[in-house]
């Protein structure tokens, strides 16, 4: 699994001219899901994103995690992180999980992320569009990969 993860200071995903979520504060979550991946993946990703320390602590240091810093999460699923431009210029995605087994860890991901913070969420295989004011910019690739 990957997550492409923004620092902002609000962002919102709307779906047929609908906002189906938006936060202020906190984390924008960008998430792909690799063919081979499972719930220890889930688990291990979503651990890692929340203790990801890029807020700033009383210093101006990067030292923070979402939870610290009073934040929330938007998580948008993005089968496109696995993307492969390897060979040419159309991106293959025969790395990317099939639409049943991405949306299963992509569920997992957000409950246990529900579980310790405030998640808002786009919709799965939607044409979605987001919205965000990034904060720095602060953009982060994390990884939870075999």
């Amino acid at each position: 699994m990957r997550a492409l993860v923004q620092r902002v200071k609000s962002a919102s995903v709307t779906v047929d001219g609908n906002i189906t979520g938006e936060i202020g504060r906190g984390l924008l979550v960008f998430l792909g899901v690799r063919r081979d991946d499972t719930s220890e993946h889930a688990q291990r990703l979503a651990g890692k994103v929340i203790r990801l320390r890029i807020f700033p602590d009383e210093a101006g240091k990067m030292n923070r995690n979402v939870l610290e810093a009073g934040g929330g999460m938007l998580i948008v699923s993005q089968f496109t992180l696995y993307g492969d431009t390897s060979r040419g210029n159309r991106p293959s995605y025969v790395d990317a999980a099939d639409p049943e087994l991405a949306q299963n860890l992509y569920e997992q991901f957000v409950q246990i992320c529900r579980s310790n913070l405030p998640v808002a969420t786009g919709i799965f295989q939607a044409h979605m569009e987001v919205a965000l004011i990034n904060d720095g910019p602060v953009t982060v690739m994390c990884y939870a990969e075999a």
